[in-house]
């Protein structure tokens, strides 16, 4: 089956309603272009060489920098129409599928040596099932960089609203507007505590936390107003993931001997 029938039997999302409003307001706009993409370039380091997969990668903008840099990367979007600008910006040959994040996806075991869930994550109630297909598909040794958006930072749910329960996990719905299509989106808070939670259970260990400026190269008129740095504010949080080695039949009899008092 070709890729583009592939597509065509896919049930629509609800991305395809705005999808070219929200690459085209993203291609220079200041959280993706100039905040989220650079930071995670700059996570990820040299990838010469290395199998990255882009989980969520909309219109392909990442997949074009990874492969700029010399990776060979994969990428899928639970959105058809998202798959079909990736498509266009990135030409027929490159490897890209539509697939759910919360169902099992089409790559093998330990395919990748790394994985991408930038702006992602938050749309989601339940992490356990994307994390765990994510940890699947890693090698051992692997990492994952997740980036969560601006309303799931700790810090914004207090901030905005006192009376909230930080520790709640609850979602949020608000009205978007991209290149001048309104959009309706809704996003789950939840507390620094839940995620680190999540990727321990999924078998990843927290290797960095980062909050970083925008690029150097961020055009002046789109930072926001500030008497501080206007470079510098709470946005996304960005997470650094190192796949943990699962335990081998060796290890496993190893550790069986853990308490147990020797034998004379």
């Amino acid at each position: 089956m070709t890729s583009e029938a592939h597509i065509a039997e896919q049930q629509p999302d609800h991305y395809d309603s705005f999808a070219e409003a929200y690459a085209s307001a993203n291609e220079n706009g200041l959280f993706n272009r100039w905040y989220a993409r650079p930071a995670v370039l700059d996570l990820l380091g040299d990838v010469a060489g290395r199998r990255i997969l882009d989980a969520g990668c909309g219109s392909g903008p990442l997949v074009a920098d990874l492969r700029q840099r010399g990776a060979s990367v994969a990428g899928f979007d639970a959105s058809p129409a998202m798959i079909r600008l990736a498509r266009e910006r990135l030409g027929d040959d490159a490897d890209l599928k539509v697939a759910d994040l919360t169902l099992p996806l089409p790559y093998d075991n330990a395919a990748f040596d790394d994985a991408l869930a930038v702006l992602v994550l938050h749309y989601f109630e339940d992490w356990s099932g994307p994390l765990t297909e994510l940890r699947r598909i890693l090698r051992p040794g692997g990492r994952l960089v997740v980036v969560v958006v601006v309303v799931n930072h700790p810090a914004i749910t207090p901030v905005l609203n006192p009376d909230a329960d930080y520790f709640a996990t609850v979602p949020n719905t608000e009205e978007y507007d991209f290149d001048g299509v309104s959009a309706t989106l809704t996003i789950w808070y939840r507390s620094l505590s839940a995620m680190s939670e999540s990727f321990n259970a999924a078998g990843f260990r927290i290797s960095a936390i980062s909050e970083p400026p925008v690029s150097p190269d961020t055009p002046p008129e789109l930072l926001p107003p500030s008497e501080s740095d206007p470079t510098h504010f709470i946005g996304f949080i960005f997470f650094t993931l190192e796949a943990v080695p699962r335990p081998g039949p060796a290890t496993l009899a190893r550790c069986s001997w853990v308490g147990r008092e020797p034998e004379l």
